[in-house]
């Protein structure tokens, strides 16, 4: 097989298919689908500082890793990876409104403490396993809309018991798996 594509090599590409635009100055950035695929992000990515949208999805990358520069980061999807955990997101925490890492390898929430700022979290399918990671989410005071479907933690327990929990566990969620959360008020 062929070796990896790099984030330089994508940004290259990138600017090539968007009339030569230069990738430090856009605000959407799309690097899905590489042939060949990206396998590790980099510190390449922290001259994105306009960038408010990250795109990464189906690659094979398996760290979150590179974004410190990254200050106006609002989205980012990392779905469709091989990525184990959070770690590394940190350095956005402070701008980061939505996170879409569904379809990874995801067991441990560490890191998702630190965004202060995120409304949208998509982590379905990964393996995350026990109630005490899920509760990590606690933490994340803003969250609206959460996927979390296809993990072994829901999978392991009946739909009506799930949100039952879900909803004692984060009473102020809107959204869990796509379906609007009855609150209080209604």
């Amino acid at each position: 097989m062929s070796r990896p594509t790099t984030i330089k090599e994508a940004l290259s590409r990138w600017s090539t298919e968007n009339e030569g635009k230069d990738p430090t100055q856009a605000k959407d950035i799309q690097l899905q689908f590489q042939w060949p695929p990206v396998e590790k992000m980099d510190g390449t990515l922290s001259t994105l500082v306009e960038c408010e949208k990250l795109s990464l999805s189906s690659n094979m990358i398996d760290k979150v890793i590179g974004l410190s520069g990254m200050k106006n980061l609002r989205v980012l999807s990392l779905a469709r990876n091989y990525i184990k955990s959070l770690n590394g997101i940190e350095s956005v925490g402070e701008t980061l409104e939505e996170l879409w890492v569904s379809y990874n390898l995801i067991d441990k929430l560490k890191g998702v403490e630190s965004l202060k700022r995120l409304k949208v979290l998509y982590i379905g399918n990964n393996s995350i396993r026990e109630w005490g990671e899920f509760n990590k989410l606690q933490a994340v005071t803003t969250l609206e809309d959460l996927l979390f479907a296809g993990n072994p933690l829901v999978e392991s327990i009946d739909e009506a018991a799930y949100v039952r929990e879900v909803q004692k566990r984060l009473p102020t969620l809107r959204k869990l798996d796509g379906e609007n959360m009855l609150t209080e008020e209604d």
